[in-house]
């Protein structure tokens, strides 16, 4: 599968060119701090998590695991997330967190992951400074959901999370104010919120010109 860089040279998006993506500079650019007017500000008393963005190195095509909430958890439930939540102090990094929380929640395997780098940190209303942790996925693997967290996985094209044109702009009123958020539709699935923000901190960080490639 192929992709465009933000100065219209073509890409082929396959395991090796984003190792050498996350290991080479990205040239400055815009990132989004927050969702629903949740900005970079106070982020000291903003509570530390962490995501592990999962992207699957399918024969094919590389894919991006995403899960969906259950319906009965108090906060973001039903909605499509990557898998992941709040740091324990018994965590050594961002990326123990991910690995620990990926392991809870969807019953992958470490040994199956392969860490390529962070993205800048991304802040919720619940009062969260997420930090998405990015990692290639080899399978096979077989998923053990966390019943009362998970209801479903999927997987979703690379190459169509990172196509612009799939990044769909909406807002709403939210506490006497109209925020505005990003929103990807995949079939049955709207992906909206935090988790639409941070695909569009990665689009911005894979396909944005960098000094290497």
């Amino acid at each position: 599968m192929r992709a465009t860089l933000m100065d219209d040279r073509p890409v082929e998006l396959d395991a090796g060119w984003l190792r050498r993506r996350f290991a080479a500079a990205p040239a400055p650019g815009e990132t989004l701090y927050g969702d629903q007017g949740a900005g970079a500000g106070r982020a000291a008393a903003r509570k530390p998590a962490s995501v592990l963005v999962p992207i699957v190195a399918r024969p094919a095509a590389l894919t991006v695991l995403l899960t969906l909430r259950t319906a009965h958890l108090r906060e973001h439930s039903g909605q499509i997330s990557f898998p992941g939540g709040r740091a324990e102090p018994g965590d050594a990094s961002a990326e123990a967190t991910a690995l620990r929380e990926t392991r809870e929640e969807i019953g992958l395997e470490p040994q199956r992951i392969e860490l390529l780098g962070k993205l800048s940190d991304y802040h919720t209303r619940t009062g969260f400074r997420v930090t998405p942790v990015v990692a290639l996925v080899s399978p096979p693997f077989e998923l053990q959901l966390d019943a009362h967290e998970v209801e479903a996985a999927f997987e979703v094209p690379l190459s169509f999370l990172l196509d612009p044109a799939n990044h769909q702009r909406h807002a709403r009123e939210f506490r006497g104010r109209t925020v505005h958020y990003y929103a990807m539709v995949w079939g049955e699935h709207t992906i909206w919120g935090a988790t639409a923000g941070m695909l569009v901190n990665l689009y911005r960080h894979l396909l944005r010109p960098a000094a290497a490639q």
